[in-house]
């Protein structure tokens, strides 16, 4: 499914069909519910590190994580969609950006649960050690990037 083209000694993935990223193609879509005030604070971090965002507010939640093939482990509060990749939950924009050039094999990154001190939930002091999980459409991870 991914071919791999090496290059002057770097390897890069693609999809068949899918075209190498352009740092000008940053437009994500987000589905949050319409009381979440840290999805919001998530959209607003992705904006000021340009992405252009556009959201839908929804109280089925539910049904676009499994819309998404989202197992519940990797479940969030919000749900994105950039480029070919899910996006789930408080993952920082540098992580997006970091996907999206290296265009690996997968589905997407998760940052399961809420952890404080993720982008969002950067609320007071606290800032709990988290990980963002890249994952592929079984639902298998690895770790992609770890914070904090």
């Amino acid at each position: 499914m991914k071919k791999l083209t090496m290059a002057l000694g770097l390897a890069v993935s693609l999809t068949a069909g899918q075209t190498a990223w352009a740092e000008d193609d940053l437009t994500m879509k987000v589905y949050k519910s319409p009381s979440c005030g840290c999805c919001g604070d998530w959209v607003d971090h992705m904006e000021e590190n340009g992405f252009e965002v556009d959201v839908t507010d929804t109280n089925n939640m539910n049904q676009v994580k499994m819309d998404a093939g989202l197992n519940p482990q990797l479940a969030s509060c919000h749900t994105a969609f950039v480029g070919d990749y899910v996006i789930e939950g408080h993952v920082p924009a540098a992580d997006v950006r970091r996907l999206m050039e290296e265009q690996p094999n997968a589905h997407g990154l998760s940052a399961p649960g809420m952890p404080m001190g993720s982008p969002g939930m950067d609320i007071g002091d606290r800032k709990d050690h988290y990980q963002v999980l890249l994952f592929n459409e079984a639902g298998q991870t690895r770790v992609f990037a770890e914070h904090n």
